[in-house]
């Protein structure tokens, strides 16, 4: 089903870390930590961290903010994925999507589904594309971030995973903005 082509060299991606909390600090910030963790524990490197309250425009803001850095490949939020009325970090990243990637929370559901069940349909994990840079939303638990990493982004974003993956079409995704 999918492998790593042994003949082919990793390629590292700067990755932002965007933790969406009204009641966390970073000093707390277990889920943040834990993709910082595999994301250097993988090769990668952090670009940059922060953390936010729930409020749509502050997140979509700083979601622009990191697309217009050309230090920053991918950003994964954690966090404000909810169903709640302060769970707001869906429609900020829609707000800055220029393509949504529909099928990655279609498989973070299928994930899920074997960790907890029927519990799974309550996050609205998505990803995304904005100006070159890929956008991920996942859920602000460790155990969410952790089955995200390890069973979909630590593949997609390894670019000797096959039969292919996001690093790879990466120089690709804002070529509509170049000139012919």
């Amino acid at each position: 089903m999918s492998r790593i082509d042994t003949t082919k060299d990793f390629v590292p991606v700067r990755i932002a870390i965007l933790t969406v909390s009204d009641s966390r600090s970073l000093s707390e910030d277990k889920s943040g930590d834990v993709l910082v963790a595999r994301l250097l524990e993988a090769g990668h490197e952090l670009a940059d961290r922060r953390l936010l309250p729930d409020e749509r425009d502050q997140i979509a803001d700083q979601l622009r903010t990191w697309c217009e850095d050309s230090g920053v490949d991918v950003v994964i939020s954690t966090g404000g994925t909810g169903l709640t009325g302060r769970d707001v970090t869906v429609e900020a990243h829609r707000d800055v999507y220029e393509k949504e990637i529909d099928a990655f929370g279609t498989v973070f559901t299928m994930v899920s589904m074997q960790k907890i069940g029927t519990s799974a349909v309550q996050s609205r994990a998505t990803g995304g594309v904005a100006n070159g840079t890929y956008l991920f939303a996942l859920p602000g638990s460790p155990g969410a971030c952790k089955d995200a990493w390890d069973d979909i982004l630590a593949r997609q974003l390894d670019y000797r995973h096959r039969p292919c993956n996001f690093v790879e079409i990466l120089p690709r995704l804002d070529e509509h903005q170049r000139r012919k």
